[in-house]
């Protein structure tokens, strides 16, 4: 059965504006409304996915109250990650269907490889989520449910779009119950594009399946597969626009466009999660999970050796291969209260190895360098909701975590939500969390410039929020705003150590304090306005050298000096807007305008002073920036549809991070930037049954 999309659009809109009713899973691990939750939340349903002018998960999220999507430049490959009130991404847990997808090497999750056309909902839950979730989850968690099919529906959808810089993509759904209870949900696409610059170019495969059996509340099994393949150029920062094309033997080695045009990576990743529910009774709801998953990245590097004037390189694969087992058992003890208990574990399988390249690109039979190590963590976990009197209720928890890397945690969280009306709720949440170290920073091989250190302690803090949530005029206008405030001691940092290779070290805080708001007006029944605002004053605690002597071990040892100074946070906005306006037509249009407001951001880097090897810490500031992005949707027949989608329309112009560059024609080196996607078109033909 096909329904036209604008009809479940306009279906949606109206459900939406049930604000405070909505549902929520992952904020408490049970289904709650978002009014009986103690933390800030943002919800996302298939319709808010469906006209995002998006292109991926990252843009859909972007600059709405509390977040921070960044990209590590404007390439098909370029690394996004989310970032939540002023925290690190690896500080953000990324889950799909309960299971997490953040890189055990890197602790961070690149949602740039997670397509559209196979999510069904996401929630966003702000605050400390390590009781629940463990490591990692200290700014909050970012939950991705795919899509299931649907009980007398057949979906079936096909879509292709073509767009700037030679981007073409393909994409199929198609989902069913072919029996009473058993059922599958399958999606495909290809992604190719040349990128905005040389060497930026990305071809990208994915394919997954969701096979369901569904007999109710008493039983409810799943198992969900997903493989992503990728392969892409990586261009690195935009060198000065007077740089001429750089050779060497006759290999071009970077021109005015891209520092490097012999970097590549690739990716593949795989996962399998198995899921069943079951509710035996009024008393009992029990979530068993069970999941495995293999996440390899690639990478080909090529460098200028200056006093050969060669082209040497190396080549590198890292692999991550993650078990995990994990059960939930919520008793209601009482019509006031139930106590959730839960465990899970988790073993991860890390593998790194490496080879040389000789200034022709040939591997170096006898430079191979191999390592491995095995990690695992258990965590018991029980947290307790109860309602005192009818407008309050508590939250309270305990987890223990065992780490095969660091040790044990014990991780308290309270919460307090009071509902004095009906349409208002006031909330209060705060919880300890942790972050362990990752297998880069405790076995990373010494090669020279840098290694591992296997006595990482794990970063810890606290993550407090008080929330107003309002619904007013029959729940046609909803607001939200929250104070935050947040610690992190330990913080993990990689610095010279006394011999002058680079070793990960815990150094000292990082804290951060902001407010966030958020509003929703149905104007009218097809016209609805979202706003966003946030304010972060985030702070680092780190070491400004003053000098940086690697002399000429052991006739010469080393010297570094430095001073400990406190700073406002790299790369971290003080000011996020965004604000949406999406309106449906009786004809079949749907109109979504983005705007979006970037403020201001710093950096460091240490360079020489006057002399070698005397050094200071020079701050550069990245400029404010707009961005305007615009979808259109026009459903032709009832099966057919055509949308026009614009990103950055006004072409802005901004940096996402910063970078040194060596021009070995002149050389001359001077710090330039990973640019930011500039404007994009894509049209898209969708058939959907």
């Amino acid at each position: 059965m096909f329904i036209p999309a604008i009809c479940v659009a306009a279906e949606a809109e109206e459900k939406k504006m049930e604000t405070l009713d909505e549902v929520v899973v992952t904020a408490t691990k049970i289904e709650e409304t978002r009014k009986d939750v103690p933390n800030s939340v943002l919800l996302y349903d298939d319709i808010d996915l469906e006209f995002s002018p998006a292109t991926g998960i990252g843009e859909v999220l972007a600059n709405d109250p509390g977040i921070d999507w960044r990209t590590q430049g404007d390439f098909g490959g370029a690394a996004q990650s989310i970032h939540i009130r002023g925290m690190s991404s690896n500080a953000t847990q990324v889950f799909i269907n309960g299971v997490s997808i953040n890189s055990p090497s890197l602790g961070l999750a690149d949602v740039s490889r997670l397509p559209l056309n196979n999510i069904a909902n996401i929630e966003v839950v702000k605050g400390s989520g390590s009781l629940l979730y463990g490591t990692g989850a200290m700014g909050g968690t970012v939950s991705i449910f795919t899509k299931r099919p649907t009980q007398d529906r057949v979906n079936l959808a096909i879509a292709g779009s073509t767009g700037t810089n030679q981007t073409y993509d393909l994409g199929v759904e198609n989902g069913m119950f072919f029996s009473d209870t058993m059922g599958y949900y399958l999606t495909a696409n290809y992604l190719e594009s040349d990128g905005f610059r040389s060497n930026s170019d990305l071809d990208h495969k994915d394919v997954s399946l969701n096979l369901v059996l569904d007999r109710g509340e008493k039983l409810d099994l799943s198992l969900y597969g997903q493989y992503i393949d990728r392969d892409f150029g990586r261009p690195g920062i935009k060198p000065p626009s007077d740089t001429a094309t750089y050779y060497i033997d006759g290999i071009d080695v970077y021109n005015k466009n891209a520092a490097s045009l012999r970097d590549k990576g690739g990716d593949e990743d795989g996962l399998l999660v198995f899921t069943a529910k079951s509710s035996p009774n009024d008393m009992l709801d029990i979530t068993l999970l069970g999941d495995v998953s293999s996440l390899e990245n690639y990478n080909y590097m090529r460098y200028v050796n200056s006093f050969t004037m060669t082209l040497p390189g190396a080549e590198s694969w890292t692999t991550n291969t993650v078990y995990e087992v994990e059960g939930d058992v919520d008793i209601t003890f009482s019509d006031r209260g139930d106590l959730l208990l839960g465990a899970e574990y988790i073993h991860y399988d890390w593998k790194n190895k490496s080879v040389d390249l000789d200034g022709f690109g040939h591997r170096l039979k006898d430079s191979w360098k191999r390592t491995g190590e095995d990690l695992h963590s258990t965590g018991i976990y029980g947290e307790m909701h109860y309602q005192l009197f009818s407008p309050v209720k508590v939250l309270a928890g305990l987890r223990h975590e065992d780490n095969s890397g660091f040790g044990t945690e014990t991780l308290p969280r309270f919460g307090v939500v009071v509902s004095p009306r009906q349409n208002t709720v006031l909330k209060l949440s705060s919880g300890k969390h942790f972050r362990a170290p990752t297998p880069n920073d405790l076995f990373w091989p010494d090669d020279g410039f840098s290694r591992g250190n296997p006595d990482l302690q794990a970063e810890t803090g606290w993550h407090t929020d008080v929330t107003w949530e309002q619904s007013l005029k029959q729940d046609r206008i909803f607001f939200t705003a929250s104070y935050f405030h947040w610690t992190i001691d330990d913080k993990i940092q990689w610095e010279p150590d006394s011999n002058g290779v680079y070793v990960p070290e815990n150094l000292r805080s990082f804290t951060g304090d902001g407010f966030e708001a958020g509003a929703k007006f149905q104007i009218m029944a097809n016209l609805r306005l979202d706003l966003g605002y946030t304010y972060i004053d985030a702070e680092e605690e780190s070491r400004a050298y003053t000098v940086m002597d690697y002399g000429w071990p052991p006739d010469f040892p080393p010297n570094f000096a430095y001073d400990w100074v406190k700073r406002r946070a790299a790369y971290t906005p003080k000011h996020l807007f965004k604000g949406g306006l999406t309106s449906f037509t009786d004809f079949g249009l749907t109109v979504t305008a983005v705007a979006r407001y970037t403020g201001d951001r710093v950096t460091y880097r240490t360079e020489t002073d006057t002399s070698y090897p005397d050094t200071k810490t020079v701050k550069y500031e990245m400029d404010s920036y707009w961005t305007v992005d615009l979808k259109l949707v026009q459903q032709i027949k009832d099966h057919l549809s055509v949308s026009l989608l614009g990103t950055n329309l006004f072409d802005k112009e901004y940096d996402t991070f910063l970078d040194s560059f060596t021009d070995y024609s002149t050389s001359t080196t001077t710090v330039e930037g990973y640019p930011g996607a500039g404007r994009s078109v894509f049209v898209k033909l969708a058939y959907a049954y």
